[in-house]
């Protein structure tokens, strides 16, 4: 890094919410990452709507720009032309990360981006602006090996694997009681959406009755997984709702097994809040999460027959679902939010070295063409 990068503080733009409640996970990746970064080097924009999480409150060199019902793009935009942003870090694909991209190219602004995949998606409806985020970025991170290969695969340059974290206020391990009363309990946690197949929570029930079946969360099949369990006579099955943090937290650590039968997912966060909390996970392995280690950890499934197979697997072993849990908590204590930050930290500055020197290119370039 040249040593006038490194005594100047860099302005990073981020279209994440700061509020305290948004429990968005890519808003979460970014709330946790902020609170963190060094204000003596980073100066962060972001937005709000709410109350903010009293950390970036509390954070020196911040701004929060307050989201409106309408026209944001135009004002932000407007704001961002005024105040060119050393980085533009994390596009979603929205109006303004496309309304950016766009600025950024027609009006050369000196503005690095960068590009963290973290949906396995990459052929849904938002694919075409993640791909041209992939391929413009100026550094491209995974937050797993998988999602940072598919990005390689797609063009990215200077790919990196940055992992989200494990919130320790929430998510953490205790000494539970054996003979506490309670039935043992499977926990899912997600939002109820076909490719979720919180349908499969509810039948693996009916094979287990024994046990109970818990699951958290909201969404369009919602009602429909309700019905099946009514119609199943299922007794074994709780629908919790949304919960909040350190609710999830608390039902995570009454919970033995964590059953995530989901069939898209890019590197989903509840896997690595469920291990810290000492769940052993079953989850699918084509998206290949590396917050579980197969056969140490937890199990990966490749069917839905196989799904089933590793949970009767794991209730039947009491022993080997106690071996996995204290490796699954070992196993989370990688994935510490200070190291990880640091890491961030770290290719913030990278991008700008790397943007501002082909910036001087192109920009020779074209005054040896004037010429």
């Amino acid at each position: 890094m040249s040593q006038i990068l490194a005594n100047r503080m860099i302005t990073v733009f981020t279209p994440s919410f700061a509020d305290e409640n948004n429990t968005n996970a890519q808003n979460l990746t970014v709330k946790e990452v902020v609170a963190r970064m060094d204000p003596s080097r980073f100066r962060v924009i972001m937005f709000g709507e709410g109350a903010a999480d009293p950390r970036i409150s509390a954070r020196t060199n911040t701004t929060i720009l307050r989201w409106e019902k309408r026209g944001n793009t135009a004002r932000i935009l407007w704001h961002m032309f005024r105040n060119v942003p050393d980085v533009y870090f994390f596009p979603r694909g929205g109006p303004l990360d496309a309304a950016f991209l766009s600025a950024r190219a027609k009006l050369h602004w000196n503005s690095a981006l960068v590009t963290y995949v973290v949906s396995g998606g990459l052929n849904g409806d938002n694919s075409r602006f993640l791909r041209r985020a992939i391929r413009e970025g100026d550094v491209v991170a995974g937050n797993s090996c998988h999602m940072s290969e598919a990005a390689r695969r797609l063009g990215g340059r200077n790919v990196q694997t940055v992992y989200d974290g494990i919130d320790r206020r929430y998510y953490y391990s205790q000494q539970r009681c054996e003979d506490d009363g309670e039935r043992p309990r499977v926990l899912f946690a997600g939002s109820f959406r076909p490719y979720k197949r919180a349908d499969l929570v509810v039948r693996e029930a009916v094979q287990h009755p024994q046990w109970e079946f818990r699951l958290a969360g909201i969404g369009e099949e919602h009602s429909a997984c309700q019905q099946l369990a009514q119609n199943l006579k299922c007794s074994n099955v709780v629908f919790l709702g949304h919960l909040n943090a350190a609710q999830l937290g608390e039902e995570m650590r009454r919970a033995r097994i964590f059953f995530f039968p989901s069939e898209i997912e890019g590197h989903p966060q509840v896997l690595g809040q469920a291990a810290a909390c000492g769940l052993v996970c079953i989850a699918r392995r084509s998206y290949e999460p590396d917050y579980v280690v197969d056969g140490t950890t937890g199990l990966l499934a490749s069917s839905d027959e196989e799904l089933s197979d590793a949970l009767s697997r794991l209730i039947r072993n009491p022993h080997l679902t106690a071996e996995m849990s204290s490796a699954a908590i070992r196993h989370a204590e990688k994935f510490d939010w200070d190291d990880i930050t640091e890491q961030w930290q770290q290719l913030l500055e990278l991008s700008v070295t790397i943007h501002n020197r082909a910036h001087h290119n192109r920009a020779q370039k074209r005054d040896t063409r004037i010429a």
